[in-house]
């Protein structure tokens, strides 16, 4: 068994769009309509093509909590408890890091050894706190 989608939960898909490409420099895959949102993929150019990030709407009117979707609150319990949604690597943390900062993204926490592994957590501007790590 392998990992072939994830998914992120976003509460704008076309916002996270532009932040994953124009930002973490990912790739659009698929974009599919799927009545009100869309079966929205994202690749890394620089790791497996065959692992797609799936930008998923948060406000599924079907599934609720209190008469609120339930994905947008358990994203934002996620959030206010300061804990990332997922987790990407890279190999040189610090440089990415500086070309984030200089592309405007707002981190929380700056690279930050952590036993085996340096972290950094950003913004994703979608509702997401990420988690960047150097092994």
């Amino acid at each position: 068994m392998k990992v072939i989608v994830t998914s992120i939960l976003v509460d704008d898909q076309d916002k996270a769009l532009k932040f994953y490409t124009e930002k973490l420099g990912f790739v659009k895959k698929t974009e599919l309509p799927v009545g009100d949102a869309k079966w929205l993929t994202v690749i890394s150019p620089e790791g497996n093509m065959d692992v797609e990030v799936l930008l998923e709407p948060n406000w599924n009117p079907s599934i609720q909590i209190d008469g609120k979707p339930a994905a947008a609150e358990y994203q934002k319990i996620l959030f206010n408890a300061n804990i990332p949604a997922t987790v990407f690597g890279t190999d040189d943390i610090n440089k990415e890091y500086e070309r984030l900062k200089s592309l405007g993204v707002r981190f929380t926490m700056p690279p930050t050894p952590a036993g085996q592994v340096i972290i950094a957590v950003f913004d994703d501007t979608c509702g997401n706190l990420i988690s960047m790590a150097q092994q």
